[in-house]
């Protein structure tokens, strides 16, 4: 990962200087960089541009878009490791897990991977009360 961030960066930045109309090429290039900050130790980093990615691609795609399903599940993971459960659950329950399950279908890989973290986001939050489960 040491010797990839300085590669995903000058792509990224070559990606925004030259081919700034090619969003969704710019948003995989942004989402490869959080993999590489997350895998660096570098979480916060890598949060914020989780954050952004899934923003761009709700005003670009809207929420049952596939590939913003899958940049909202990366969010959520990050979230849940930064123990921002109640966000993560807010997240989950509207707008990423209706919008799964209305485009994917309910038995989809994704739609149950959704799932799962919200179970996550559930299970893991000491706060957590009986009503939150409802």
């Amino acid at each position: 990962p040491e010797e990839a961030l300085p590669v995903l960066e000058a792509n990224f930045a070559l990606r925004l200087r030259y081919f700034p109309h090619q969003k969704q090429s710019m948003l995989n290039s942004q989402t490869n960089l959080a993999c590489c900050l997350d895998d660096l130790g570098r979480c916060d980093e890598a949060l914020l541009l989780r954050r952004e990615v899934f923003a761009r691609r709700m005003a670009i795609n809207g929420v049952s878009h596939e590939e913003t399903i899958v940049s909202g599940s990366n969010l959520v993971v990050s979230l849940l490791n930064f123990r921002c459960w109640d966000e993560a659950r807010q997240l989950l329950r509207d707008p990423l897990l209706p919008a799964a399950r209305r485009s994917l279908g309910t038995d989809h890989d994704f739609t149950l991977m959704l799932n799962q973290n919200l179970a996550a986001a559930l299970a893991d939050n000491p706060e957590c009360t009986r009503d939150d489960l409802l």
